[in-house]
């Protein structure tokens, strides 16, 4: 099955052929639009430098999020989205497609995630301001006089940009838009939490603890002391006392303004396809019932049962299975790692990136507010990426759960696509920029399965926990933006898997709050990836070579899953031309 038939980007009939004078020309057209696009994205937030890697000599301010700033801000968008689609686009070649692809891609859902006006409800403890300027703070240089002096500038900008955060959800609550009340509550909680007594220890004093200035450092403790601790205790009183008794009680879009075309714009967003959310809820359904099959066979193997939570509760009353502290769930990671990293490298991909990966543990005020682990990319190829991971629920956590979510984060998943994409994909301005969770997410959940394939992982019930969850995002996010499940029918779906607590199943309601759509792209990915690899072994044959069809997967970088599909396509033609 063509699961990218719908998908937009690569379906203008793009064709391969030999470049001319006439493609030469689109080419830099092409490339001068999309250098402006990146200019104009570090130009509205130069933060971004700190994850991309793009140059900028301005890290003296945050984005300006103010209505006449978005509204200049879109109307770029849509300039540049004109000019795009005016360009004659019938013979580029690769890479020159996947710029096409991935600018267009990026350009229309932006433009239409607007009807969202997210600006108007956007208080979030997944990945909210707070998370951001947190990574900011690490990255923020401060090693000239001239950097130290744009830190100041811009960390005592801080109560600026609240002001108007503040101004934004105010104008939201007039106009029916608001955050959901438990979202609110966690995100009081990381106020709290943020709002630390000694600067020397707030999130925000990276910049001073890694110079060397001491007058820097003594600037730098009175600006959080005087301007950014009473701004966020401002934010947090404004959130408690005025914005929580007004905020909506239930989670779902489809509580807010044009929220069914919201959904769908989130959905276009985080699976570059335009599936409507009953397609993903169908697809979704079907692939939770083949895993759930494929986990009564392992158990009535193993464990002389096909009934899932009998299965699932012999796993975790295992004593092997469990952690003795918060200490061992790291020390047990690591050394996953680095036999992941070992088995990759043998039988997965044709090279490893040369950029490294660690585990660090995440921070407490996301711990606190319900934040899982995640991976943190890392521009500068000279320092390690990392693997953030959550060690509080170390007590319920199981060993296989911990092997599938390093090989998800880091080896074969997140870090080496990131890592290695920077090493193979045309090195473009708009490449370092461009990311989408339906390539990423996929090419992490389709590790999962290779994880297995390859023995990476060491314990005996991994091959059940790995199935636990997959394709349960697909069904159990449309239920609840569009179908109108209840909270509790999420959290009872959710536990049902077997993989989550009730606990874990909260925080996932309030992660889907805040980012609609995104639990979608996983398995959207996931499935177009293993659908491709089953066409390529099919049509090469004995020509299938696993580490190759990684590589290729890899080598364009992040693209729409319509290009993807297009480049493998091309792939697959080219092996057989050079048999």
């Amino acid at each position: 099955m063509d699961f990218c038939r719908t998908a937009k980007v690569a379906l203008l009939a793009i064709t391969i052929t030999p470049t001319s004078g006439h493609s030469q020309t689109t080419t830099a057209m092409l490339n001068q639009l999309a250098d402006r696009f990146v200019d104009q994205q570090l130009q509205y937030d130069p933060t971004l430098t700190y994850t991309s890697g793009l140059p900028t000599h301005d890290h003296s301010r945050f984005a300006d999020r103010s209505p006449k700033a978005l509204s200049v801000h879109d109307q770029e968008e849509r300039e540049d989205l004109k000019a795009l689609l005016t360009l004659p686009i019938a013979r580029l070649a690769q890479p020159d497609r996947a710029t096409y692809s991935n600018l267009r891609e990026r350009l229309e859902s932006d433009l239409q995630l607007r009807v969202c006006r997210t600006e108007l409800w956007d208080v979030n403890h997944f990945d909210g301001w707070q998370s951001e300027f947190a990574e900011v703070a690490e990255r923020q240089p401060a090693g000239s006089a001239e950097e130290r002096k744009q830190a100041l500038q811009r960390w005592g900008s801080m109560p600026q940009y609240l002001d108007v955060e503040i101004a934004n959800l105010r104008l939201g609550l007039t106009q029916g838009y608001s955050a959901p009340q438990s979202v609110v509550r966690r995100v009081i909680q990381q106020m709290d939490a943020l709002a630390v007594a000694n600067p020397e220890q707030s999130v925000f004093y990276s910049p001073a603890k890694r110079s060397g200035d001491a007058a820097f450092q003594n600037a730098f403790r009175q600006l959080i002391l005087n301007q950014i601790n009473p701004a966020l205790k401002s934010y947090r009183d404004f959130l408690q006392t005025e914005y929580l008794p007004k905020a909506r009680e239930g989670v779902a879009i489809s509580d807010l303004p044009n929220g069914a075309a919201c959904y769908q714009a989130f959905l276009r967003s985080s699976t570059t396809l335009e599936r409507t959310p009953q397609e993903i809820f169908d697809l979704g359904q079907k692939t939770v019932r083949e895993n759930v099959a494929e986990i009564e066979k392992i158990g009535e193997a193993k464990y002389q049962s096909t009934d899932l939570p009998t299965i699932v509760a012999k796993i975790k009353s295992s004593s092997v299975e469990h952690f003795q502290s918060k200490d061992d769930l790291l020390g047990f990671s690591q050394q996953l790692l680095q036999r992941a990293k070992d088995v990759t490298a043998r039988q997965l991909i044709t090279r490893m990136p040369q950029q490294d990966v660690v585990i660090r543990p995440l921070s407490a005020f996301e711990e606190d507010a319900g934040v899982g682990s995640r991976f943190q990319g890392q521009p500068d190829s000279r320092q390690a990426a990392v693997f953030l991971i959550r060690l509080d629920d170390w007590h319920t956590e199981t060993r296989s759960d911990a092997e599938i979510n390093t090989v998800h984060e880091a080896v074969p998943g997140h870090y080496l696509q990131k890592a290695l994409a920077r090493e193979l994909q045309p090195p473009t301005r708009l490449s370092k920029l461009i990311d989408n969770d339906a390539y990423t997410e996929g090419w992490a959940r389709y590790a999962e399965t290779m994880g297995e394939e390859a023995k990476i992982y060491d314990t005996e019930d991994a091959d059940v926990m790995r199935r636990l969850w997959p394709a349960r995002g697909m069904v159990v996010d449309p239920g609840l933006h569009v179908f109108h499940w209840t909270r509790q029918q999420a959290v009872d779906y959710i536990v049902s898997s077997g993989h989550f607590s009730a606990d874990a199943a909260n925080d996932y309601v309030d992660r889907m709050a805040v980012m609609p759509g995104q639990l979608t792209s996983y398995d959207s990915g996931g499935l177009e990836i293993k659908a491709l690899r089953a066409e390529s072994q099919e049509r090469l044959g004995a020509l299938f070579d696993l580490r190759h069809f990684n590589q290729a997967v890899l080598e364009e970088g992040v693209v729409p899953l319509g290009e993807l599909r297009a480049h493998l396509k091309a792939w697959m033609a080219d092996q057989l031309l050079h048999k």
